[in-house]
């Protein structure tokens, strides 16, 4: 029963994947804000949160502690990345959903268990939890961001514009990290963790100043 249900989560995972890399894929290369960049963008939050989340499972049934963060990090940059396009008025009094605190309090309690994780493989004299250590310092500046937002701290006039499409270029690039860390060749095993975000990065970057609207 509990092969089956690994099986099931698996397909899942897999179909999720790499349906949602397509449709990003089209998104970073297409026009931005069009209706086809609109109907992509749901394809890419629904899948990727589908693959997030069924990759927490699969690393909970058989321990993965890579496959554990990069479904954290889907599920929140995906979840949060979608949830700012429906809150584009925090400056003016709009208060957040539950789902929203409930994203907020996710990544919180993940960034925990990642410091504790990252010092068991540190201990283990595991170079991964460096990596792991990055995430949790990464996971507690998303949270302070949204904490702030949330309470209407907010510098950037569009600020849910910026917000979206940094973490939906995030979600995209914790996706393909995945997908090429579990296919490269294992003489270029440190090529696939930092590939996508030097290439992504810049653009976010990039696409961050030119949309960014600060108050005056």
């Amino acid at each position: 029963m509990n092969m089956n249900l690994f099986n099931i989560l698996l397909i899942i995972h897999v179909i999720g994947g790499t349906l949602g890399l397509l449709a990003g894929s089209y998104i970073m290369i297409a026009k931005k804000g069009d209706k086809n960049h609109q109907r992509i963008g749901k394809v890419f939050a629904i899948n990727m949160l589908g693959s997030g989340i069924s990759s927490l499972a699969l690393a909970m049934m058989h321990r993965n502690d890579f496959l554990f963060a990069v479904g954290v990090f889907t599920i929140y940059l995906a979840g949060t990345g979608w949830r700012y396009l429906f809150l584009k008025n925090l400056s003016n009094g709009q208060k957040p959903t539950w789902m929203d605190w409930f994203l907020m309090l996710f990544m919180s309690l993940a960034s925990i268990l990642f410091l504790v994780m990252a010092a068991q493989n540190l201990l283990d004299k595991n170079y991964f939890g460096i990596i792991i250590l990055l995430f949790a310092w990464r996971g507690i500046t998303f949270v302070i961001q949204d904490y702030k937002t949330y309470n209407g701290i907010i510098t950037t006039k569009n600020y849910w514009l910026i917000y979206h499409l940094q973490r939906m270029t995030g979600a995209y690039i914790a996706s393909l990290s995945a997908f090429l860390v579990l296919n490269a060749p294992n003489a270029f095993s440190f090529v696939p963790w930092i590939l996508p975000t030097i290439i992504l990065v810049p653009l976010i970057i990039k696409w961050t100043r030119k949309y960014q609207v600060l108050k005056d």
